[in-house]
């Protein structure tokens, strides 16, 4: 056994991989912004029934269209809502609609864009047609075409949401599994007999989980801005249950006389979408297995 000899330095701890790219992620700051924004807007839904200071639902003739004060911090909407406590209720229904459709989304798209990469031949062929034909039609149009079809509702705004963004991870699942299927790895796994299922999910799959998960990320800004615009045309959440899209629906009419009504939602959308881009745009500068 060979001795050390003193004041020599001992040689640094390898990091794997999920740790360094925890490390380049802390060190983008408008990640951590968007983090925190992030981590922000849930803990509001979460706990809406306690930090709300006032009932969402609770009229009051006597409070119709009042400016911010100390009892009504936000002001109040034009049945007197209190407009604060509807904004955090409000939380609820864009980040569960957000999360919930995006999950819709990668639960259809990365199976079948796996099997249109790994299977080629007609199966990718029919795929991608199918896939280019969704994405013909913009997002939103789309959105709308099933929202209005299913009902409105804000679950069936979400299954129509999740519908919408599904060629975008099929697309996306695809071409990550064409360029990892030719690997040396998966050939090895291959030669030894390994069942095709097993191939799949087990060998190409975690090496396409970091390009998804920025793109989940992003995707779920867009289905925030979704659920808002649908809600906003009467197919998403249904009053009186708050959300921010019929929350600005309904202050479009008062804009002049009681401005607060439209701002303090807006804003919230805005901030909420921003958190998003910027945690999505951090996750993709830290996964990058090309970073330095």
């Amino acid at each position: 056994m060979t001795a050390i000899p003193a004041g020599t330095p001992l040689p640094a701890k390898e990091l794997s991989p999920g740790q360094r790219a925890l490390r380049r992620l802390i060190r983008r700051k408008g990640a951590m912004v968007g983090l925190a924004m992030v981590i922000f807007f849930v803990v509001m839904a979460v706990f809406a029934p306690w930090l709300s200071p006032h009932d969402p639902l609770a009229t009051s003739w006597s409070a119709i269209r009042k400016p911010p004060s100390d009892l009504y911090l936000l002001g109040t909407d034009e049945l007197g809502r209190d407009v604060l406590s509807r904004v955090i209720w409000g939380a609820r229904a864009s980040l569960l609609a957000g999360v919930v459709s995006v999950c819709i989304s990668l639960a259809i798209g990365v199976p079948i864009g796996m099997a249109a990469g790994y299977l080629g031949k007609w199966v990718d062929a029919l795929i991608s047609r199918i896939t280019d034909a969704m994405l013909a039609c913009p997002f939103l149009i789309l959105a709308i075409a099933f929202a209005a079809f299913l009902g409105p509702s804000l679950t069936n705004a979400m299954i129509a949401i999740g519908i919408s963004a599904t060629p975008i991870f099929i697309r996306l699942t695809r071409a990550q599994v064409l360029s990892v299927k030719v690997e040396d790895y998966v050939e090895a796994a291959r030669a030894v007999g390994n069942p095709h299922l097993r191939i799949a999910f087990r060998h190409i799959l975690p090496n396409i989980f970091a390009p998804l998960l920025v793109q989940a990320t992003l995707a779920i800004a867009a289905a925030v801005i979704a659920e808002a615009s649908l809600s906003f045309l009467g197919l998403g959440q249904q009053p009186p249950a708050p959300s921010w899209g019929s929350m600005l629906n309904t202050a479009k009419n008062y804009v002049d006389h009681a401005p607060w009504m439209a701002i303090w939602p807006g804003l919230s959308i805005f901030l909420l979408v921003l958190s998003f881009n910027l945690l999505g745009d951090g996750l993709r500068d830290a996964l990058d297995p090309r970073h330095r």
